[in-house]
C-alpha cells in the first residue's frame, strides 16, 4: 500500500524544465517591451513602399538590413514585433491589475463576511459568468471606438470572476483559523484583519490566477486587434499584425506566421510559468 509524500513546493516548482522554459519566454518578452526602444533595430512606423514585403531571413532574397522582412506597407517586421512585445505585455497587466482589485475586493469582503454579503457577491459573479465577454467587448468597443484605454479598460471590468471565486474559496479557509481570531481578539479592525492578515495569506493562490489572466487578456486583445476593433493601428499589436497580414498569406505566408508564432510562445511560456507558480505555492500527493 503506497504512502501519500508532500512534496516541497519551491523545490517542486522550479525543478522542472518546463517552468524555466516558461520563465525564460516571459523574461525575454518582459525585457523586449522595457527596452524596447533601444533594440528595434528600425523605426517600428516608417514606412517605405520601395521595401514592401521583404522576405525574412531564412529566405531566398532576403535584405541584411531586415531580418524579419518587412510587411505590407515596409515597415521592418522585426522592429514591430519587438514593439508589439510592449504593446501585449502592457495590455495583459494592466488588465489583470484591473481585475485583481475589483474581483480580490469583492471575493475577500464576501468571504469573510459571510450572510447576504456573501449571497451578493455570489449573485454577481453569476451575473458576470452569465455574459459572454468577447460579445461585450466587441459591443462596447465598437459602439465606443477602439484605444488603448478603453480596451484595457473594458476587459479590466469583465475579467474579475476568477479573482473573485478564488478570493472568496480562500477566505473561507482562513477566516476561522487561529491567527485570525487572535487579530480579532486583540482588538484589530476588520480592514487590518483583511488587509495585514486574510490577504498575504491568500496571495499566492492569486498570483497564479494572475498568471492565467495576463495570458487570457493578451489572447482577447489579439482577437478583437484582428476583427479590428482591438488596438488602433499605426500600434504594432500582434492581433493587429496578424490582421494586417491576412490578405498575403497565401503569397507571403511569413507575415501571419511570425506574430502568430509569438504570439502561441508567449501564451504558452505564461501558461508554463502558472503552472511552475501552481506547482511552487501548493502540495502534491505522489504515490
Amino acid at each position: 500500500m503506497s504512502e501519500a509524500v508532500v512534496v516541497s513546493g519551491p523545490l517542486r516548482g522550479w525543478r522542472s524544465i518546463a517552468t524555466w522554459v516558461g520563465a525564460v519566454i516571459v523574461g525575454l518578452a518582459v525585457f523586449c517591451a522595457l527596452f524596447a526602444g533601444w533594440l528595434v533595430p528600425h523605426d517600428p512606423f516608417q514606412q517605405d513602399l520601395t521595401k514592401r514585403l521583404l522576405t525574412p531571413f531564412w529566405m531566398e532574397g532576403h535584405n541584411p538590413a531586415h531580418l524579419l522582412g518587412t510587411d505590407q506597407l515596409g515597415r521592418d517586421y522585426l522592429s514591430r514585433l519587438i514593439w508589439g512585445a510592449r504593446i501585449s505585455i502592457l495590455i495583459g497587466v494592466t488588465v489583470t491589475i484591473v481585475s485583481a482589485v475589483i474581483g480580490i475586493a469583492m471575493g475577500v469582503i464576501g468571504g469573510y463576511a459571510g450572510g447576504k454579503i456573501d449571497d451578493m457577491v455570489l449573485f454577481a459573479i453569476t451575473t458576470r459568468l452569465s455574459i459572454p465577454v468577447v460579445l461585450v467587448a466587441l459591443a462596447v468597443v465598437g459602439l465606443m471606438g477602439s484605444s488603448l484605454t478603453l480596451l484595457v479598460l473594458t476587459l479590466g471590468l469583465l475579467l474579475w470572476d476568477r479573482f473573485a471565486v478564488v478570493a472568496r474559496s480562500t477566505t473561507m479557509q482562513v477566516r476561522n483559523l487561529d491567527f485570525v481570531a487572535a487579530a480579532w481578539c486583540a482588538g484589530s479592525s476588520r480592514f487590518h484583519i483583511l488587509a495585514r492578515e486574510i490577504l498575504p495569506n491568500i496571495a499566492s493562490h492569486l498570483v497564479v490566477v494572475a498568471t492565467l489572466e495576463i495570458a487570457l487578456a493578451i489572447l482577447l486583445e489579439a482577437a478583437l486587434s484582428f476583427l479590428g476593433l482591438g488596438v488602433p493601428p499605426p500600434l504594432p499589436s500582434w492581433g493587429l499584425m496578424i490582421a494586417e497580414a491576412k490578405e498575403y498569406m497565401f503569397f507571403s505566408p511569413w507575415v501571419i506566421v511570425i506574430p502568430g508564432v509569438a504570439l502561441f510562445v508567449l501564451v504558452l511560456g505564461i501558461n508554463l510559468l502558472g503552472d511552475g507558480l501552481r506547482d511552487m505555492f501548493g502540495t502534491r500527493t505522489d504515490p
